[in-house]
């Protein structure tokens, strides 16, 4: 079973060896409301963590994405981009936005694990 890791600005990372999935948690597209359009990085693209790297946009808002970590972005999940909706109902499976080649795998080990990410969301709703 794998692990997603969080940041506070909601987005998850799930490690496959050196490659991280990345997304945005249920938590995030519960607030944005119905995801209607995405951008993505361009595959190549190199990012340091915390840099912009998508958007997306909710009949509600648009959010900016952040890398959760650093590295190359390798592929991205045009799925998606064709069909928005996809992030609502699967936001930690197949609504996954881009994969990132690590710059340094304990990157990501420096996250909130999910028990702490609850806890956070839970202090927000306080």
């Amino acid at each position: 079973m794998s692990e997603e890791r969080y940041t506070e600005e909601h987005e998850w990372v799930r490690l496959e060896g050196d490659i991280a999935v990345c997304g945005i948690s249920n938590y995030a597209q519960e607030q944005l409301g119905d995801v209607v359009f995405v951008e993505l990085p361009e595959v190549g693209r190199v990012v340091a963590a915390n840099d912009e790297i998508a958007v997306v946009e909710s009949v509600k808002a648009a959010s900016d994405i952040y890398a959760p970590v650093a590295g190359e972005v390798v592929e991205v999940n045009s799925g998606v981009e064709d069909d928005p909706e996809i992030v609502n109902r699967d936001a930690l499976g197949e609504g996954w936005l881009f994969k990132i080649k690590l710059d340094d795998t304990s990157e990501a080990s420096k996250l909130m694990d999910e028990s702490s990410y609850e806890d956070y969301i839970a202090g927000l709703d306080d």
